[in-house]
C-alpha cells in the first residue's frame, strides 16, 4: 500500500518515530488497521474451504463502548465486523467480568488479559521507546470514559451540566478548570469522531449507556466541534469558583488538531 501510494504521489510517508508528521503517522497506522479487518474477513470466509467444508464463519468484533464514545478506533478497521458482542459494555465493566471469570470459572489466562496495557500497537518500537498506551494516546483513562458515557446517556447530560455534576463528583480529585479541561476534551473529540457511529458493527445490547447510532442512541452526527456557548458558559462557572491550576500533573493530550483521522480518527 505505501509503494502504491509512493507510485501514485511521489510522496513517502514516515511515522511519527521516523520524522513524519501527525498525518503522515495517523494515515499509516490505518493501513495496518484496516488490513487486519480484511485479512478478519478473508479467514472468515475461507477457512471452511481451507477444512474441506462448505460455508463461511462469522467475524466477530472486539471494540467497546468507550472506544466507540470517544472514537477511539478508525472506520472500517478491525471494529468492523458481522458481530460485536462486547459492543455494548463499557471497559470498566469488562474487566470486572473478565476478573469474575477468572475466578469462578477457571480461566486464568483472562486475568493475564486484564493486567495487559491497552494499546494499539501500530505505531513501530524504537530502541529505548516505551509503548504508548491508549490512555496516553487519548488523553483520558478508560474510568473517566466510563463516567462519561453513563451521565451522558443514562443522566442525558451534555457540556454544561456534565461539568456541574462532576464539579461534585470530583471535588476532591481535581480543580474546577481541570474538571472543565476534562469535560471539553472528552465532548470535542465526541462531536468529531460521532460520525463512526453511523458504521459500528452491530452488538450485542448489554447496558442502557450503549452509543449504538442504530438502535439505542440516536444523536446528530455532525456538531459543531467547538462547542461556543457550551464552553465558554463551562470557563464562566469554574472561573467563577476560585484560583486555577495552570497544569495537569501525569498528563499527554494527543497530539492531533483539527478532524481526528487516525485510530482516533477516519
Amino acid at each position: 500500500m505505501e509503494f502504491l501510494f509512493t507510485l501514485i504521489t511521489g510522496k513517502e510517508p514516515h511515522f511519527r518515530v521516523d520524522g513524519g508528521s501527525t498525518a503522515e503517522n495517523l494515515a499509516l497506522q490505518n493501513i495496518q488497521a484496516r488490513l487486519r479487518m480484511v485479512l478478519a474477513f478473508l479467514l472468515a470466509q475461507l477457512g471452511p474451504w481451507v477444512r474441506g467444508r462448505s460455508g463461511f464463519l462469522l467475524v466477530l468484533g472486539s471494540a467497546n463502548v468507550d472506544e466507540g464514545l470517544r472514537g477511539y478506533l478508525t472506520k472500517y478497521d478491525c471494529s468492523s465486523a458481522d458481530l460485536n458482542p462486547i459492543g455494548g459494555i463499557s471497559k470498566g465493566d469488562l474487566k470486572r467480568f473478565l476478573h469474575w471469570g477468572a475466578e469462578h470459572l477457571g480461566y486464568g489466562e483472562l486475568a493475564g488479559v486484564v493486567e495487559a496495557p491497552p494499546t494499539a500497537e501500530l505505531e513501530p518500537i524504537r530502541e529505548g521507546q516505551e509503548v504508548q498506551t491508549d490512555e496516553v494516546d487519548m488523553g483520558m483513562t478508560y474510568e473517566e470514559l466510563g463516567i462519561y458515557g453513563r451521565l451522558r446517556k443514562i443522566s442525558k447530560l451534555g457540556p454544561v451540566s456534565m461539568f456541574c455534576r462532576l464539579l461534585l463528583l470530583w471535588r476532591d480529585r481535581y480543580p474546577p478548570d481541570l474538571i472543565a479541561k476534562r469535560v471539553k476534551d472528552f465532548f470535542k473529540f465526541y462531536s468529531i469522531n460521532r460520525h463512526k457511529a453511523t458504521t459500528l458493527t452491530p452488538a450485542y445490547h448489554a447496558e442502557s449507556y450503549s452509543p449504538d447510532d442504530h438502535r439505542f442512541d440516536h444523536r446528530p452526527f455532525l456538531y459543531n466541534t467547538r462547542w461556543p456557548w457550551q464552553f465558554a458558559r463551562i470557563d464562566t462557572i469554574a472561573a467563577s469558583l476560585g484560583p486555577q491550576t495552570q497544569a495537569e500533573p501525569n498528563s499527554k493530550q494527543p497530539e492531533k488538531g483539527g478532524v481526528d483521522n487516525g485510530k482516533d480518527g477516519a
